[in-house]
């Protein structure tokens, strides 16, 4: 009799949650953007989900929770219910939290709804700034070490991964790094002349270079992109970036890990139509981001490729608190 119970208890239970994903939503959905307003995350998020909320036939709340290079965001989520009624908007950042002594939390903790975009890494410079160009800027700060005011969003973030292959080909540059919740309130910093030089998207940037607001300096692609088509490749300015290229931020949707598959999929197939509208491929195109709409296996296959090129670089140039070894992140093929 005993097992009869339990059958019947775990059959309620199946059943239960069958009803749950067919049914779901039906509350408030917050999006948890793990960045200040105006930055690139910020943008794409609140540019995908009003479509992804047409799908779903529900409402999502977003959020900007910055902080800890957006650990503060995934951690509040992580400590969340694993229900999908709590999404992690988010990017690269967390794959290089252990890697870097920021926490031991990063996307393996959580599933991948869709990995939506990768962006395109620029170097830019305040309108007035002392050089025009990439090579000016490198012979600016060898004649004036210690001058130099880069921006950055913290350690682990794209500005600090950018600075790093510009050491490791360029040797170390000796220059202020200025912190910042975001490329958004950075590149707002650069134009009011608080710092000199960033590292940041693309899209977060083109804008500000279009108004003549900012002046760009080099591109971090092995091609000249659309969007910049006069601006040098990183790769025509020195070969050695070869080594690090292509490579760039990426934008995704995350649930905690233990989120019911069938909920996992009725957003991903949310997410993967609204990524789809025209409107949202317009303005990829336009902010020089590459369209992926990953999901499921090639979204997790994404993941880790991207974990091991970048933790690496970042051991290499010794910006590393622990090797990518402790945490079992393989070491890219040469």
């Amino acid at each position: 009799m005993k097992h009869v119970i339990l059958g019947a208890v775990s059959a309620l239970a199946l059943s239960s949650a069958a009803t749950f994903a067919q049914d779901y939503p039906t509350k408030e959905i917050q999006g948890i953007i793990q960045w200040g307003a105006g930055g690139s995350t910020d943008t794409v998020m609140r540019a995908v989900t009003p479509h992804a909320e047409e799908v779903l036939g529900g409402t999502i709340v977003m959020q900007n929770v910055t902080g800890g290079v957006g650990a503060i965001a995934l951690n509040q989520v992580e400590a969340g219910q694993a229900d999908g009624y709590t999404l992690l908007m988010g990017a690269e950042n967390p794959l290089l939290y252990k890697v870097m002594g920021l926490g031991q939390k990063d996307y393996s903790d959580f599933t991948p709804v869709d990995i939506l975009a990768r962006g395109t890494p620029v170097l830019v410079a305040r309108a007035d700034a002392p050089f025009d160009d990439y090579a000016g800027m490198l012979a600016y700060i060898a004649e004036n070490p210690g001058e130099v005011r880069f921006g950055s969003t913290g350690p682990g973030g794209l500005p600090s991964v950018v600075t790093a292959m510009i050491n490791a080909v360029e040797g170390e540059q000796d220059v202020i790094s200025v912190p910042y919740d975001g490329d958004g309130p950075a590149l707002t910093a650069l134009q009011g002349g608080a710092i000199d030089v960033m590292p940041a998207v693309l899209g977060a940037a083109i804008e500000g270079i279009r108004a003549g607001a900012m002046k760009p300096l080099l591109v971090f692609e092995t091609e000249a992109v659309d969007a910049l088509p006069d601006v040098p490749v990183a790769t025509a300015a020195n070969e050695g970036y070869n080594k690090y290229l292509p490579w760039g931020p990426f934008f995704g949707i995350f649930v905690k890990k233990g989120t019911p598959d069938d909920v996992v999929e009725k957003l991903s197939a949310a997410y993967t139509e609204a990524a789809e509208q025209p409107d949202f491929t317009e303005l990829m195109d336009n902010r020089g981001f590459t369209l992926l709409n990953l999901t499921g296996e090639e979204a997790q296959s994404f993941l880790e490729d991207w974990q091991s090129t970048t933790a690496w670089l970042m051991q290499d140039a010794g910006q590393t608190k622990a090797s990518p070894e402790e945490f079992g992140i393989a070491k890219p093929a040469e």
